[in-house]
């Protein structure tokens, strides 16, 4: 005789509620809501990189400097930080979902605000609200990319996690070029496309069924400062991973900085949509290299990366002495390769290796690390152009780019090729959460 489980649904409850009362939200299976996560992502980063050919007509309304670019730029890192630092380790706690939705939400806020933005003030406030949705999603969705693939789905949520974000942070540019350029008012209806596609965001994560598991009692939730920590188990391997990657996103940063107002000032190219498909070129290849070399290319990854990024950096410089597109263009695409395969590279070793009590922590310590390296050549930009002049500037800091890179590699030489996936195990029973205090 079976008894009958006192948890099923009554007859004629219906699907959408449990016998108590209680709604029981609909979901989706975990392929589709993989993908949902993945274009989520993807959207958010789009969103935070939507600002970057309108910053010249910024200045020209609002009259600032490119020092005052440099700040604007370091209000969405100091969100980005601030996320990573405060919510790093949340959604381990209280589950992915409940984390992503709220790190939509602030992206929603930032472009409501941009659409209202008349001053610098507001200018800020959109940009540090755009900066805490990024810090919350990268980490976050990357740890729910690697659960909801499953077992022995790590690289494959990888590259996946990889492409959304960086494809991103390329696609932001070139659709709000586009529109400045081709449709009316420039200021605004990029914005309200965002919107628009957030709001689709929304409805996906919504559907997404939680990955983390429920059943074990969770610690009450406190906001404080902790810095992600890295399982000691795994600090080498994250010290190797990171090295090159801190190179990668430097490059990021530097382009992605400098091109509009060397496109404009410089070569006297003011268009949006070409600087938005110029600063997109980077992302594009980044994309690329990704898919396409990363694999092949094996355990050689990370040294091949940073060789590609010393290269693309010396092409920069050349590029800003002689005041060539072709070669800004040509720099752009060397070192976007150079920094897919340094990110994809380090990201899978990490994912790989990460107890998946502790994954969301971990990606959330690299990113803390990537966001350190994309901020300090925009600032360092913004500083030295004032001294010494756009030009000079950006060249000096292309030199100290490649040195880094090319420090980077010869560090990669001397401690080993990096770890592959097949080294580690999945998870490391020695740091599993119950093993740390609150």
């Amino acid at each position: 005789m079976t008894v009958p489980d006192s948890r099923a649904r009554p007859p004629g409850t219906p699907p959408s509620s449990r016998a108590g009362g209680r709604p029981l939200r609909r979901t989706v299976p975990p392929d589709t809501a993989f993908w949902l996560v993945a274009l989520a992502f993807h959207i958010t980063m789009l969103g935070a990189t939507l600002p970057t050919p309108l910053y010249p007509l910024y200045q020209r309304q609002m009259g600032f400097s490119t020092l005052t670019t440099t700040v604007v730029f370091a209000a969405y890192a100091l969100g980005v930080l601030t996320a990573l630092v405060l919510f790093g380790r949340v959604s381990d706690a209280v589950g992915r979902r409940r984390t992503l939705l709220p790190g939509l939400a602030c992206s929603a806020l930032s472009a409501m605000v941009f659409l209202t933005a008349h001053d610098l003030a507001l200018l800020l406030v959109a940009r540090l609200l755009s900066g805490l949705s990024a810090g919350v999603f990268t980490g976050t969705a990357t740890a729910t990319l690697v659960d909801l693939a499953g077992r022995g789905g790590s690289e494959r949520a990888t590259l996946v996690a990889t492409v959304a974000n960086i494809g991103g942070l390329g696609a932001g540019p070139l659709v709000s070029g586009t529109l400045a350029q081709l449709a009316p008012d420039p200021m605004r209806l990029p914005f309200l496309v965002d919107l628009l596609l957030l709001a689709s965001a929304v409805a996906g994560l919504w559907l997404m069924p939680e990955p983390v598991p429920t059943s074990m009692p969770r610690p009450r939730l406190r906001l404080r400062v902790a810095w992600p920590r890295v399982p000691a188990a795994m600090r080498a391997t994250f010290v190797r991973a990171s090295t090159a990657g801190f190179a990668g996103f430097a490059v990021l940063g530097l382009y992605t900085s400098v091109a509009p107002s060397f496109l404009s000032r410089l070569l006297g190219l003011p268009d949006p949509a070409l600087a938005g498909a110029v600063a997109g070129t980077l992302c594009a290849a980044s994309a690329l290299g990704q898919i396409v070399l990363v694999k092949p290319l094996g355990h050689r990854a990370l040294p091949v990366a940073c060789g590609l990024i010393v290269v693309g950096m010396a092409l920069l410089a050349a590029g800003l002495a002689a005041a060539s597109l072709l070669l800004l263009v040509a720099a752009g695409a060397m070192a976007g390769l150079g920094q897919g395969v340094a990110f994809r590279g380090a990201l899978t070793v990490l994912n790989s290796t990460a107890p998946s009590a502790r994954r969301a922590e971990v990606a959330s310590a690299f990113f803390v690390v990537m966001y350190t390296a994309i901020s300090l050549p925009v600032i360092g930009v913004g500083l030295a152009a004032g001294a010494v002049g756009l030009r000079t500037a950006g060249t000096g800091f292309s030199v100290g780019v490649a040195l880094l890179a090319a420090g980077a590699l010869v560090a990669l030489r001397g401690l080993g090729s990096g770890m592959t996936p097949e080294e580690q195990p999945e998870d490391h029973p020695e740091e599993r959460p119950e093993a740390h205090a609150p």
